[in-house]
């Protein structure tokens, strides 16, 4: 009698894909987190590694759908510059997750997917992260007197200063935020409790005929 031969299961393609990421230089580690696919690699040589992942037909990232950051102000360094890309052709996303503080600039990859230029924007806008060899480098979402980068976590949630149109002067005007906080009476009743009663009302209530 023949034992039965227990097969183990075949790779899935992103289990394969990782295995082929294991071995590509620049790459520190790949691993799965909440069943996405997630790769952490250092500044030097980002765009090589960008370009590799790109081209070689083994990943085929044609596109990158976004750059983020993310902010860790209890880290030394305390940036996460965060791409998700994604791949048409195979059918499958990767993200690559490069450590940075708030000095050392983050090698430009708009080379690679010349849309990278409005996420690195956005990324220097919101957190203040450097982007080497990136040649527009301007606020994108916030106006050029804005103070500050709104996104980090030691930004205050108030701002530095608010926004208004002054009819007199006929312009947009900035003024530091005032908080200003008017005594309020608080009525707590239910909205039916609190309610008038109208003519006649008293009687219905009570049942009463004429």
């Amino acid at each position: 009698m023949v034992d039965d031969v227990v097969q183990e299961p075949a790779p899935t393609p992103m289990q394969v894909l990782a295995e082929s990421l294991a071995s590509v230089p620049g790459l520190s580690a790949v691993g799965f987190e909440r069943d996405e696919l997630v790769a952490h690699a250092g500044r030097d040589g980002l765009a090589a590694l960008m370009t590799v992942l790109r081209d070689d037909p083994r990943f085929a990232f044609e596109q990158v759908m976004d750059i983020c950051g993310v902010d860790w102000p209890e880290r030394a360094e305390r940036f996460d510059v965060v791409y998700n890309l994604l791949s048409v052709s195979l059918n499958q996303r990767l993200r690559v997750v490069v450590p940075t503080d708030e000095q050392a600039p983050v090698p430009s990859v708009h080379t690679v997917w010349p849309v990278a230029t409005w996420w690195e924007r956005e990324a220097w806008d919101m957190f203040g992260i450097v982007f080497s060899g990136q040649p527009d480098l301007r606020r994108i979402l916030t106006d050029y007197g804005f103070e500050g980068h709104p996104l980090r976590k030691d930004f205050p949630l108030t701002g530095h200063v608010e926004v208004r149109y002054d009819e007199e002067r006929k312009q947009v005007v900035y003024e530091k935020v005032k908080l200003t906080q008017d005594f309020r009476n608080f009525d707590f009743l239910s909205p039916w409790e609190a309610m008038t009663s109208l003519p006649g009302d008293e009687k219905a209530r009570k049942g009463s005929t004429p």
